[in-house]
């Protein structure tokens, strides 16, 4: 097994995984996700303090931390194909500049052009 950047994998389109990491970065940044934490961490505050069983304690414990870890892998691959993207297009600026500089044209151009509209077409 080979492990490679998340946005080399697959090519130049995105696979599943790719589509709901890029979802669940949308929905975990909205208030909806907000509230939704919030009541699961009033709901265990609540349990403890009404003194409710240990089992159905650590279910929710449970249950919340497997949340955890499934958001840390969704939004890792999301933070990583970002930082794949702002990569390529620092790399494109910075040879469109060189080119500019030498004064020789070249293909650093279209490749900035292509950098810059890399988000539409994803």
């Amino acid at each position: 097994m080979t492990l490679r950047h998340p946005s080399q994998r697959g090519g130049d389109r995105r696979g599943l995984f790719e589509r709901l990491a890029e979802n669940a970065s949308n929905f975990t940044s909205s208030p909806v996700f907000f509230v939704i934490c919030f009541v699961l961490v009033a709901n265990f505050v609540a349990m403890h303090v009404v003194q409710l069983s240990v089992e159905l304690e650590l279910l929710a414990a449970g249950l919340m931390t497997s949340v955890t870890l499934l958001l840390l892998a969704l939004l890792k691959n999301s933070e990583m194909r970002a930082e794949h993207a702002v990569q390529r297009k620092l790399d494109a600026i910075a040879a469109a500049l060189l080119e500019q500089h030498e004064g020789k044209p070249g293909s650093a151009f279209e490749k900035l052009r292509d950098a810059i509209r890399m988000e539409e077409e994803i």
